[in-house]
C-alpha cells in the first residue's frame, strides 16, 4: 500500500527538499503541498491523503488551527507536526488539536519518515527531546487546586482576563503583549481546554473561580 502525503510549509526550501526526499521513499507517494494553514486544511479535505506533515507557524492560519480543522472536516488524516518549536505550549497545544506526532525540523530523514508511517498506523509519536518534555509534563506534580493545570502561568492570566470580560486589545496593553502573541494565547487556551469559542471559555474559566474580580 502507498502511503499519500501532503506537506505544508511556508518554507519552500523545506516544503519542496521534504517533498523530494518523500518521493524517492518506495511506497510513499507526495499527493500535494501546501504553503499556508488555509492551503493545508483545503489539501487534507480534497485530496484526503493518509498523512499532513504540517508547521506550526504559518501565513493565513496557524498549524494549530490547521489541525484542529482538518480533525473535523478530514479526521481520517493523520496530522503530523513538523517543525523548530519544542516549547511545551506549542507541542501540548497540537496534541490537543488532534496531531498523532510531533517532530521537530532538525531530526533525521529517516526518523521523519518513520515517524510519517508512524501516523498513517495511528500510533502517536514525538521526537526523542519532545517525548522528554511529554513525560516530563505527565511525572511532574501539579500545585494543589490550580485552576487549568494544563494551561501556562501566562496564560492563565490572559484567561482570567476574558473571563472578566476584557477584548484582546486591553489584554495586549495589561500584559504589554504584541496582539499577534495574545492571539496566539488565545488559541493555544482553546485547544488546551477544547473549546470552540470565547463565550465557552468564558463559561469554563468562570466556574473555576477566573474572571470574577480584576
Amino acid at each position: 500500500m502507498t502511503l499519500r502525503v501532503v506537506i505544508a510549509d511556508d518554507h519552500p526550501v523545506v516544503r519542496d527538499g521534504l517533498a523530494a526526499l518523500l518521493s524517492t521513499v518506495p511506497g510513499m507517494e507526495v499527493a500535494g503541498t501546501a504553503s499556508s494553514g488555509r492551503e493545508a486544511v483545503r489539501a487534507a479535505v480534497t485530496l484526503a491523503p493518509d498523512v499532513l506533515v504540517l508547521d506550526i507557524q504559518m501565513p493565513e492560519m496557524s498549524g494549530i488551527d490547521a489541525a484542529r480543522d482538518v480533525a473535523t472536516a478530514a479526521p481520517g488524516v493523520a496530522v503530523l507536526m513538523l517543525t523548530m518549536y519544542e516549547d511545551d505550549e506549542s507541542v501540548f497545544a497540537a496534541m490537543r488539536a488532534g496531531a498523532r506526532g510531533y517532530v521537530l525540523k532538525g531530526a533525521e530523514q529517516d526518523e521523519i519518515v518513520r515517524a510519517i508511517r508512524a501516523v498513517a498506523a495511528g500510533e502517536a509519536i514525538f521526537g526523542p527531546g519532545v517525548a522528554r518534555r511529554v513525560l516530563g509534563h505527565l511525572t511532574a506534580p501539579r500545585p494543589a487546586g490550580e485552576p487549568f493545570p494544563e494551561l501556562t502561568p501566562r496564560e492563565r492570566e490572559v484567561l482570567g482576563l476574558i473571563a472578566a470580560g476584557h477584548g484582546n486589545a486591553f489584554i495586549g496593553t495589561r500584559l504589554s503583549l504584541a496582539p499577534k502573541t495574545v492571539g496566539n494565547h488565545i488559541s493555544s487556551i482553546f485547544a488546551k481546554l477544547q473549546v470552540a469559542s470565547r463565550a465557552e471559555a468564558i463559561i469554563r474559566a468562570r466556574d473555576a473561580g477566573l474572571g470574577h474580580t480584576d
